[in-house]
């Protein structure tokens, strides 16, 4: 059984930064990509950046030189560092870990940025 615990989100002004992490425990083979994706009301979840185990990153133009990917692969827990936010940026985000043609996710993490 995988679990992912988030945590981090909050609530920032615009022009601020904050750090989601995400946990993951269970059986988790050595090869695996975790990442985040993020899904505002009424709007579809869409990919915020993902790496791979082995270093592979991929993002969003939307959050390129604003918003750093990073992984501590002995925990199995990935950071998402964001800075300079903007009121868009608000959404609940989720973490997902991807081993094989498995898919688990997070429960969310609220991010709010207020303008």
């Amino acid at each position: 059984q995988v679990q992912l615990v988030e945590s981090g989100g909050g609530l920032v002004q615009a022009g601020g930064s904050l750090r989601l992490s995400c946990a993951a425990s269970g059986s988790i083979s050595s090869y695996n990509t975790m990442g985040w994706y993020r899904q505002a009301p009424g709007k579809q979840r869409e990919l915020v950046a993902t790496k791979t185990n082995d270093g592979w990153t991929n993002s969003a133009d939307s959050v390129k030189g604003r918003f750093t990917i990073s992984r501590d692969n002995a925990k199995n827990t990935v950071y998402l560092q964001m800075n300079s936010l903007k009121p868009e940026d608000t959404a609940t985000y989720y973490c997902k870990l991807r081993v094989g043609i498995f898919d688990y996710w997070g429960q969310g993490t609220q991010v709010t940025v207020s303008s």
